[in-house]
């Protein structure tokens, strides 16, 4: 069942429809789209119960079935409210994939800290070694 539009079903058409009006109700129909007959001559039914005369004793909002527009509007925020859930739930993931992108940066500046710790010691080394290496062939330059 889409978000904007529903099925009807037999619960949701009261005894005294037309057989025409009451095939109507079963398409399939949106939010966008109109309801049309075979015929273009065809008037929508009057609504009975539309009024209160009293006779009944019953108004709109007290028939024995959920009002069709009331069903479509209770199964837009069943819709929406299952959508925010799903918006949660993605905005959970989306915080939790930002905390663990943040831990992954710092142990990357972490293991560059220590790499560049251990660069300087090892060019300190090398420093060293060259010093030590200068004076070395001094006698070659000797004809």
């Amino acid at each position: 069942m889409g978000l904007f539009g529903r099925h009807s079903t037999e619960k949701d058409v009261p005894p005294q429809r037309t057989e025409q009006h009451h095939n109507q109700e079963q398409r399939h129909s949106s939010l966008f789209s109109h309801r049309s007959s075979g015929s273009s001559s065809h008037a929508p039914a009057p609504a009975s119960n539309s009024t209160n005369n009293g006779s009944n004793g019953r108004s709109l909002l007290h028939r024995n079935h959920e009002d069709p527009s009331i069903a479509a509007a209770r199964e837009r925020v069943a819709g929406a409210e299952a959508a925010e859930r799903e918006a949660d739930k993605a905005l959970a993931a989306a915080r939790q994939a930002v905390r663990d992108a943040r831990e992954h940066v710092k142990r990357l500046e972490h293991e560059a800290a220590e790499e560049a710790r251990l660069a300087k010691i090892k060019q300190d080394q090398a420093r060293s070694i060259s010093k030590r290496a200068k004076p070395l062939g001094r006698h070659e330059n000797v004809v």
